[in-house]
């Protein structure tokens, strides 16, 4: 069996890891709330972890394994991977060939401006097998080396939204006008101030809920909880920073956490390994994780 995709499908692509380590991970120039990668890895890559964004992403060369609602999951060249936010999951390479794959990691609240207040779609299976699922990703996933045009971007979504929603099997449940209203205000609110502590009487304040109404209502929408939203912010600065070459005692304070072994603790919960060994990952070196 091969552990190819089809060149075609990737024409030029080659180019963007010739001469890099081994083990690297590529980032692409991307606007607020959606992420795309490069990964490629040989062996165990990522420990147990979970991050609030959708990662859905295409296979390219290798066998990906990874363990995924209780279950292993493997996902060949041309399959699609769909992770679920705040689901915990690992990953590496099933083959000694190494593997190499290209993801993109989508926060909700996108995806849920695009459904117009329905719930997440929930695709349980993790992996699948779709041609015309595979096309949509390809055309944002490919061309990693270039921005992406604003218009592109609203209707790629729109068709990721559709072809999820198709692999989820049954129809999204509408949100309720006061319960996405309060999400969506609490979002904003924690996004403006994610480098201090944001206190519950804050977001009381800003969206006229409870605090324990408003856990509910925020995490029915985005499928995590307003603390684990603010740290991901958080942490998603932090990797902004990584690849611009700071240091990771100055990131950590700049970022918001407390001390840098806070962050390094939250970090590696977060993506599975330290932050030094992303560091290395990104700038195409191998170090030892701090």
């Amino acid at each position: 069996m091969s552990h190819d995709l089809d060149s075609q499908a990737f024409r030029g692509l080659g180019r963007l890891c010739v001469g890099a380590a081994e083990n690297c991970i590529i980032s692409a120039p991307d606007p607020a709330g959606m992420e795309r990668i490069e990964a490629r890895f040989r062996g165990s890559a990522f420990e147990l972890h979970r991050h609030d964004t959708y990662s859905i992403g295409v296979t390219l060369h290798g066998v990906q394994t990874f363990r995924y609602l209780g279950a292993a999951r493997h996902s060949l060249p041309g399959q699609i991977i769909v992770l679920h936010p705040d689901e915990l999951h690992d990953g590496g390479a099933g083959t000694e060939d190494g593997l190499r794959y290209r993801m993109l990691y989508l926060e909700p609240s996108l995806m849920l401006d695009c459904l117009g207040g329905a719930s997440l779609p929930f695709v349980r299976d993790g992996v699948v097998t779709d041609a015309a699922f595979c096309a949509t990703l390809l055309s944002a996933l490919g061309p990693l080396e270039q921005e992406l045009d604003e218009l592109f971007v609203d209707d790629f979504l729109t068709q990721l939204m559709q072809s999820l929603t198709r692999h989820a099997g049954q129809p999204a449940k509408p949100m309720t006008r006061t319960a996405w209203r309060a999400a969506a205000l609490a979002r904003d609110y924690l996004t403006e101030n994610l480098t201090r502590p944001v206190r519950s009487g804050e977001l009381e304040a800003v969206t006229g809920l409870d605090r324990y109404a408003l856990s509910r209502h925020f995490r029915a929408a985005f499928s995590t909880s307003p603390h684990r939203f603010l740290v991901m912010r958080r942490l998603q600065r932090a990797r902004r920073m990584i690849a611009a070459g700071e240091p990771l005692a100055q990131i950590a304070v700049e970022a918001g956490f407390s001390d840098q072994s806070h962050f390094i603790r939250q970090f590696k919960k977060a993506f599975g390994m330290t932050p030094g060994r992303w560091s290395s990952l990104v700038h195409g070196f191998t170090a030892t994780a701090a």
